[in-house]
Order: structure tokens, then sequence, then C-alpha cells
């Protein structure tokens, strides 16, 4: 087997993992991840009988495609050599070498992989299954604003291979799977899906968590909230946001430690506290992570 691995950002969730399955599987590479896999994705891999990947906390020496992130900071440490990236996020990568990167707009990088490996996916149905969650997952069953048209299409064409007939079933199924938060440390709640992101050289953290029942986030709002505080001064943040988002009521409490006026100019809201209700908010990518930028970047 190849010495190249596919791996996704750290914190890995649905998408990452299934998108470095798929990849590697097909190139003939070795699938990594740069953590501990989530509940959701361990009901995936499950459900269609794929192992979990190996974990690769430092790839130091070794050869590395990309996928689901481009971004050096989501990068697993260690991260030298760069063969390509596969990813749906806006770029923010330099590399001295030229290199291949696909790069499009949609809901998920499942998508992608689903467009250009159509024939070895539609031969596969654990290929097949594991690229429907993972479009399931990033879309949010289709509810976020990062879905297309064409994110819902390859589904449809997916869930037929893999065998799935009720494809909404199969994605709250899926979503169920890590959306209590009862009993677990706040920790590991906050960086289930946590990313770093470079504002104008400022380290600002961003983290989500999707349930189906808001009132267990608020059951332990000052845990949250003192968490927070602790990770940015403990490990440099100008700001932590963490975004608790209820797929049934389809919003977002957002809960933040730095400077309140950047959220009150990023979401157009009052803050009166240490969290806001963010009605209609479920994407990190194109709903939090972009207005927050723009706020540092106009200083």
């Amino acid at each position: 087997m190849s010495d190249i691995y596919v791996i996704g950002h750290k914190a890995p969730d649905t998408d990452t993992v299934c998108s470095a399955i798929v990849y590697a599987g097909i190139k003939g590479y070795k699938a990594a991840t740069a953590g501990p896999i989530n509940e959701e994705t361990e009901f995936a891999l499950k459900q269609f009988g794929v192992p979990a990947p190996e974990i690769l906390e430092n790839a130091a020496g070794k050869t590395l495609v990309l996928v689901d992130h481009n971004e050096e900071k989501q990068r697993v440490d260690g991260a030298e050599k760069i063969l390509a990236i596969i990813d749906h996020h806006k770029m923010n990568f330099n590399y001295p070498d030229p290199i291949f990167i696909h790069v499009e707009p949609v809901g998920s990088t499942a998508t992608i992989l689903a467009k250009m490996f159509s024939n070895e996916v539609k031969a596969n149905k654990a290929y097949a299954g594991l690229l429907l969650s993972a479009i399931l997952s990033d879309t949010v069953i289709f509810k976020s604003p990062t879905t297309t048209e064409e994110d819902k299409k390859i589904a449809a064409e997916l869930a037929q291979v893999a065998g799935i007939s009720d494809i909404t079933k199969f994605g709250v199924d899926l979503k169920k799977a890590k959306a209590s938060i009862k009993g677990k440390p706040i920790a590991d709640v906050v960086h289930v899906d946590f990313k770093d992101y470079d504002f104008k050289g400022l380290k600002v953290g961003i983290g989500q968590t999707e349930v189906v029942d808001i009132e267990e986030v608020y059951e332990r709002k000052d845990e949250f909230v003192k968490y927070l505080n602790d990770l940015k001064s403990s490990k440099g943040y100008d700001m932590v946001i963490f975004m608790a988002t209820d797929i049934v009521k389809e919003g977002t409490e957002l809960f933040y430690s730095g400077d309140a006026s950047k959220i009150e100019k990023a979401f157009n809201v009052k803050v009166s506290g240490p969290s806001v209700w963010l009605p209609g908010v479920l994407s990190r990518k194109k709903q939090v992570a972009p207005p927050v930028e723009k706020v540092y970047l106009e200083g």
C-alpha cells in the first residue's frame, strides 16, 4: 500500500472522515484521522461495515492529501509535504510547489468526491453510504444554507446505491447519534467540532455541536461560559466562540469569550450576556466564520 495518507482537519467530523476513507480507498492510499471520531461518524461507519481509520496525530515525514480543509491552523500537526487538496471551504493556503487542488462551493467534500469518482462509488455500496452520510451531516439534512441542489441530487443517487429508502429518516438517525450532551465533559462537547482561524493575525477558535434539545445546553450554561473563558486565557485566543445548534428549532445559541462588540457587529444583535440566540443560523462555514472574520478585517 502507498505511503500517502489522506486526512481531514483536526477535530474530525463525518465529512472529513468519510471523504478520507473513500478517496484513500479509490486511490490506493491510507486513510487517517487527526483525532478520535465522534459518535455520529461511528454510527455511519458501523451502518456500512467500515472500520475507523488509524489516528495520525503527527504527520511529520508523511505525504498528505488534505480533504475538507486547507487552512494551516486546521491541519494535523507535522503536516509539511502536501500532494493534493479536495475541499469545499474558502481558500487560505500557501505552498511552495504546484499541487492538485479541487475546490467547489457545495455543501460537503463528499459531494465533490461522488462526482469525481462516480463509477467507483456507484459500484461500491459502502462508499456510497459513507458519502451520503457525510453530505447529510454537513448540510444538516439539507437545512443548512450551504446546501446546493447538487448536494440533494448527488445524495439521492447515493441513497439508491447504499440501499437507503428514506433519506430524511437516515439523516435524523445519524444526527441523533451525537445529539445529546448529557453526561459528557464540557471540553469534549466544545471540541467535538472545533476549528482555529487566523483573522488578521489574531487567533480565533469556533466550535460547534448539534443538539435536538437546546434545553440540555441551557442547563449547563455556566459550565460553557467558564470553559470558554479559561480556554481563551490559557491558549492565547483573541476570541473563542461556541455554537450550540438546535437542528429541530433551526437556530444557534452562540456563546463567546472575547469582545462583545465584535459579536454585536458581526450578527447585528444586542448582546446582554455571554451568549445570544441566533435564529436560522446553522452553518459555521457560511453564517458564523465569515461575518466574524469581516469584523476583524475591518478593524
